[in-house]
């Protein structure tokens, strides 16, 4: 029987994500092929993939990567810079499925440009759905744009309410590892360097979202985003702390039922999940073997430990601004954590800070966005000022 190929473009190519879904695509060479890869700013990375995956395309967000590659991609692939290629490669005719993978908000240009093509977006760019949810969702029922979640808690979710009446879902609960700080002492969470918090204990995420979920804020952003891929009001989601990171979530319904889905904690399962759900695609990752992993551990969230649990409660019952505002102030707080500028736990409060100064209004248009973006970055720069100087 022939195979449907399909073309991808692939949004943070030289990413953690970006090399889980090349992992799958070299797997299965007859179903994927690679029409584009688009970078930022890792030229060496994105060589060795070009040479691996052989695109037609290769994109650098960043003019200087991008001018280090000319003349050394292998023959016939074509090199563009910026992201207005990076847009035009997510919304090509080319490209049957987009994997939206930038971190940030800078990736949501790009992403939304694949939904309003109507394209299957596999989607791993949190910030798309926490900053701009209710219109990038809108634009994908406008287009018939199929958006699959890439997140290994959401691809859970997706899997456990599959064929299943949504308005039985009693509650949708997300596991979080508990990151590398889950039995510290409380006191000396204050002095807590940034090499220590990338160091996860289970997965490779790239520092930024390391620090994400040593901080707990990784995991509130799942919640915001699932509140929108799931239409799902926020009093019937919450989530747990799972160590063992193989529980990925957990869907209870009505009638007493829970369906969890379970797997060694390992990207390439949800990206191949993503790619393709049916027939299921071999991964390669290893099968799970329960009675070698003997027990399973579930632990309710210290809200003094994780003192970003109760203020994201009132970020997602508060209009998209809130949310806005919520990332923009992590990504800020996050990055001067790890260029030494503050101490781990003012993430929070900045976080906090900038909230109780934003204005809390509904979001219609990609402009109210980026405006309130900017001004959550302004006040939160302003609030890191002030603490680290």
């Amino acid at each position: 029987m022939a195979v449907d190929m399909k073309r991808l473009t692939i949004l943070g190519a030289t990413g953690s994500i970006g090399a889980s879904t090349a992992d799958v695509m070299l797997r299965h060479c007859e179903r994927f092929s690679a029409y584009a890869l688009v970078g930022g700013k890792n030229a060496e990375r994105m060589l060795q993939l070009a040479e691996s995956l052989q695109p037609e395309w290769v994109v650098m967000t960043d003019s200087k990567a991008a001018h280090s590659l000319h003349g050394r991609l292998p023959d016939g692939i074509r090199l563009e810079a910026g992201m207005d290629a990076a847009i035009a490669m997510a919304e090509a005719e080319q490209a049957d499925i987009v994997v939206a993978a930038m971190v940030g908000s800078a990736g949501l240009p790009a992403a939304l440009a694949a939904v309003k093509a109507g394209k299957k977006v596999c989607l791993a760019n949190k910030e798309c759905l926490v900053t701009a949810g209710r219109i990038f969702m809108q634009e994908a029922h406008l287009s018939g744009s199929e958006v699959v979640p890439v997140d290994s808690e959401h691809a859970a979710v997706h899997q456990c309410i599959a064929g299943h009446d949504r308005d039985s879902i009693e509650r949708i609960v997300l596991t979080a590892s508990g990151g590398p700080f889950l039995d510290r002492d409380i006191s000396t969470m204050a002095s807590v360097t940034p090499e220590e918090a990338v160091a996860h204990p289970n997965w490779d995420m790239g520092a930024k979202i390391s620090v994400d979920s040593a901080t707990m804020v990784n995991k509130a952003l799942e919640l915001i985003e699932a509140r929108w891929l799931f239409d799902m009001p926020p009093d019937k989601l919450s989530a747990i702390i799972h160590p063992q990171s193989i529980v990925h979530a957990l869907v209870e319904y009505r009638d007493g039922s829970v369906l969890a889905q379970m797997a060694e904690p390992d990207m390439r399962a949800p990206v191949a999940y993503a790619l393709q759900a049916t027939p299921r695609l071999n991964s390669g990752i290893s099968m799970l073997d329960l009675v070698k992993r003997q027990r399973l551990d579930f632990i309710g969230i210290d809200e003094q430990r994780f003192p970003i649990m109760p203020l994201v409660r009132d970020v997602m019952k508060s209009d998209d601004s809130m949310s806005i505002a919520f990332n923009a102030a992590n990504e800020e707080a996050n990055l001067a954590f790890r260029e030494h500028r503050l101490s781990f736990t003012d993430i929070t409060q900045i976080i906090e800070d900038v909230l109780g100064m934003s204005a809390d209004i509904s979001v219609h248009s990609l402009d109210q966005v980026w405006s309130l973006d900017q001004e959550a970055r302004r006040l939160a720069a302003s609030a890191i000022w002030k603490v680290g100087g």
